[in-house]
Formats: structure tokens, C-alpha cells, sequence
């Protein structure tokens, strides 16, 4: 889940972007539109909010959010909420149903990307590609020789960067719809290094209640303990899911390098495989501060414990600062107090 953090405003613009240009002709109930009649039918759609100020042609649709004052998160995400999710709604509705995926050539590698995705697909598309900056990062603690984990690996597009670059990549994705997108993914751009698992990391064997997110599919996650409204705003389907203790799935192997995005999960995950964080010199782990608290209910300190026995250094990309040990916990606790996020913390021995 992306977020929305107040140093973005006071003028606040939430673009989305719908996949028409003026020269293609659509067929809607029974009529044909141009790009530009695309555009104004799907803002006729969304016409009941009133803060839809305007319509651009080549970005697609715009929300201006005006204000002297800083937003707070808590008033602006549900208005971004809601506007992802019926631009995701439309675009499956005009697209239809049979259209599994959209093919978009980008930095990171050509990538089947879900239709209704207004996240990393979106990005892909509009911008040609995603996380440059973290992939680019990682590709720096990596050589030919690596061996890679990725724990969250999507549709691969940091697996397929890190798999060009590395001797060999597994890649751990949980959700069913996501992993057949990873595997076509991997195909088309000759990812033979790359070993893929549809399973869910977690600290024993079980089955978990998980969400399979539409307008960010990203964001698919085990139930939260919270049920809070960002996580079950795109009307998510609700399945249950094979998870394993990392340690015992992969009992015959050892990682140079391991990579984890997994949306609340990284707690049990990490619980699970001991014995791969001691074999492993880095390890880059998302933190977001409302998975902790709202999808598994853990603290950070209870999270350092699974780290501190196995890494002595800290990254932390977003502040430029590198902590030792004896500061992880402070750097963390002052990070999960002010609800700062990072994509990737960096763990080095």
C-alpha cells in the first residue's frame, strides 16, 4: 500500500490515469467513444463527488485537492481510496472480463500487469517503470555469484531486475491470481535462474484467511486483526492460503541476500526462518507502521527480535542514515510513532 504523507501538500493532486488515447475508439452500451469521450464518461461516472475539479487528456483523470493547510492522512485517503477503486472498477467494466492482463514494455522488463491494478500496474504503464531507486539499491549488494530471496515477489519486478544480475532468485508469492502473472512474467523475459513458490512465509504450517486486493494488488495480505477501512476498500475476495515456515520449504538452501514485502506477514515470516538470516549478509525489509499494528499486531520491539540476533548494521534509505545495533530499536520506535514508512530497511551484518 502506497501512502499519502502530509509533506505532499497543501495542494494536494491524487492523479489516476485511464488507458485510452484520443485515437482509440471504445465501444459502452452500445455506443462508440473516442479517447477524449473515455474520459468524459468515466468522469460523468465519478460526477456525484464534488471535488472533481478537472479532466486532462494524456494523464487521464485528475482530483485537485485544494487547501493553504496541510491534509491530514486521515481525511485524505479515503477520498484516494475511493477514487482507485472505481478507476479500477471502470477499467475492468470497459476492458471486460476476458482481459486477463495488459503486456507494457518498461525499465524493469516487459510485464503482464493486472487490468484492474492501481498500483505498481499503474506505475508500470503510465511511467514505464517501479522502484528504480530500491531496485538499483539492492542490485548493489549483489553480483553474478548471489543467491536471492524475495519474499513477496509479486508479478517480478524486482525479481526479474535482481534475477538478470544475480546467479539465482526464489521468489515467494502468496496470492494464487498475482503468481500466474509472476510466472508469465518470468517467462517472457527468459527468467530460467528464477524458482518460484505460490505459498505464504509464515512460523508454522497452516492455512491463512488472506485478502486478494484489486486495486492494489500489492496490498494482498493475511486477515488484518484491525478491519480497517484501507484494507477492504476495493471489495477484496476473501481465500485461504497454504503457509510454511521458510526455513522448512527451503530446507536445502541458503541465501546470500534476502528481499521482503509482504504487507504485516514480515513478523511471522522471519519467525519462521532463523536459520536462512543467520546464512544471509543483507537483508531489505518493508516497514510500514499500520501493518504492525493493524494486520499482525506486533511491536517493534517484538519484531527486532527476530533481526537483532543476525545483522549488526541498519540502512535506513528515506532519512540516509546507517544506525548500529544498539540504536535499531530507537530508530524504529521514533519511525513507528510518526507513522514514517520505508520501503526497503537494509540489514547488513
Amino acid at each position: 500500500m502506497m501512502e499519502i504523507t502530509p509533506e505532499q501538500y497543501p495542494v494536494a493532486v491524487l492523479e489516476t490515469r485511464v488507458l485510452f488515447p484520443q485515437s482509440m475508439k471504445v465501444g459502452i452500451d452500445g455506443r462508440w467513444y473516442d479517447g477524449l469521450g473515455v474520459v468524459n464518461y468515466v468522469s460523468h461516472f465519478l460526477g456525484t463527488m464534488a471535488s472533481l475539479k478537472r479532466v486532462e487528456m494524456g494523464v487521464g483523470l485528475a482530483l485537485l485537492l485544494k487547501s493553504k493547510a496541510r491534509f491530514l492522512l486521515a481525511a485524505i485517503l479515503p477520498v484516494r481510496l475511493f477514487v482507485s477503486r472505481t478507476l479500477s472498477q471502470v477499467k475492468r467494466w470497459i476492458l471486460g472480463r476476458n482481459i486477463e492482463a495488459l503486456l507494457v514494455d518498461t525499465h524493469n522488463g516487459l510485464f503482464l500487469v493486472d487490468v484492474e491494478d492501481q498500483e505498481v500496474g499503474r506505475r508500470l504503464i503510465v511511467g514505464g517503470e517501479y522502484g528504480r531507486g530500491e531496485i538499483e539499491r539492492l542490485l548493489s549488494y549483489t553480483d553474478k555469484t548471489s543467491t536471492v530471496l524475495v519474499v513477496g515477489g509479486h508479478i517480478g519486478t524486482l525479481v526479474v531486475p535482481l534475477a538478470k544480475n544475480c546467479q539465482s532468485v526464489t521468489a515467494i508469492e502468496a496470492n494464487p491470481h498475482t503468481f500466474r502473472l509472476l510466472n508469465l512474467n518470468l517467462l517472457i523475459n527468459d527468467c530460467s535462474n528464477v524458482h518460484a513458490l505460490n505459498v505464504a512465509a509464515s512460523d508454522k504450517q497452516e492455512q491463512l484467511q488472506f485478502l486478494l486486493s484489486r486495486a492494489n494488488s500489492g496490498g494482498s495480505k493475511r486477515m488484518p486483526l484491525v478491519r480497517n477501512y484501507m484494507y477492504f476498500f476495493d471489495e477484496p475476495e476473501t481465500t485461504e492460503i497454504k503457509a510454511a515456515p521458510l526455513d522448512e520449504l527451503l530446507h536445502d538452501s541458503q541465501f546470500d541476500v534476502v528481499v521482503m514485502d509482504i504487507e504485516g506477514s514480515e513478523y511471522f515470516a522471519l519467525r519462521g526462518m532463523p536459520r536462512l538470516l543467520a546464512g544471509a549478509r543483507m537483508l531489505s525489509m518493508e516497514f510500514i507502521p499500520h501493518h504492525f499494528r493493524n494486520v499482525s499486531g506486533v511491536t517493534v520491539a517484538q519484531l527486532l527480535e527476530q533481526v537483532d540476533p543476525y545483522f549488526t548494521k541498519l540502512l535506513i534509505p528515506t532519512k540516509n542514515v546507517t544506525v548500529g545495533r544498539d540504536r535499531f530499536y530507537t530508530s524504529l520506535q521514533k519511525m513507528y510513532e510518526r507513522d514514517e514508512s520505508d520501503c526497503g530497511l537494509i540489514f547488513t551484518k
